[in-house]
């Protein structure tokens, strides 16, 4: 029943890698940083940055990666760059997507957190780079989360790595986008078993993340 689905499955799971992997990583930085960073800056207008910020952890897919064709189509800003219909031309779209949900998850912990942090080093005399350091620890489960919840988002995205990859058999062609593809066609029962496939990686993924993560606190325990 999946033979066709079989021969090109691996194609279409390493694609899927390439695409979500990249994304959630470098949005996860992108995201920690500017949330950290908006949380413990005071300036005119932050209150207007902070809404703006939440108003893009809701932005549809599909706007965004319409936004993302338009700049990198042959008469766009980016056109030059030549990577439309592209892995890279979807990696960018699903940071532009996930980093602000991360930024924003970060910067509302460390709004609740941060205080008495910054208090605790204050009055243990650290330095402003010792409390940056205090701060990113103390706040390491919640950008975990942060980050799990963006490769989430990442991994099930579909409208706009649609629209920027144009779901290219054997090139662009993701897990999310198959599966669309696939209902469109009307074959349900292969699309479901792609589904399954989809939510075991997906599973997989986040078993070996709170595996290190384990590690890493059994870590800082010893020590």
């Amino acid at each position: 029943m999946f033979d066709a689905l079989d021969a090109g499955l691996l194609n279409i799971i390493i694609t899927t890698m390439k695409v979500t992997l990249p994304s959630s990583a470098i949005s996860a930085v992108l995201g920690t940083a500017l949330g950290l960073l908006l949380e413990g800056s005071q300036f005119y207008g932050k209150r207007i940055i902070v809404r703006i910020n939440r108003t893009l952890m809701g932005s549809p897919p599909v706007v965004v990666g319409l936004v993302c064709y338009l700049l990198f189509m042959r008469k766009g800003v980016f056109g030059f760059m030549d990577i439309l219909f592209s892995v890279k031309a979807m990696v960018v779209a699903q940071v532009m997507i996930i980093t602000p949900i991360i930024s924003g998850m970060v910067y509302s912990s460390a709004e609740r957190n941060a205080p008495n942090i910054r208090s605790f080093a204050h009055t243990m005399g650290a330095s402003a780079g010792q409390t940056r350091l205090l701060l990113i620890k103390e706040l390491k489960n919640e950008v975990y989360f942060a980050a799990i919840s963006g490769f989430g988002r990442a991994i099930s995205e579909v409208g706009a790595v649609m629209i920027v990859g144009g779901n290219i058999r054997g090139k662009t062609r993701t897990m999310t986008t198959a599966i669309t593809l696939l209902r469109n066609q009307g074959n349900y029962s292969e699309a479901i078993y792609l589904g399954c496939v989809l939510m075991a990686i997906a599973l997989c993924v986040q078993l070996v993340a709170d595996n290190l993560k384990g590690k890493e606190a059994v870590g800082d325990d010893n020590y």
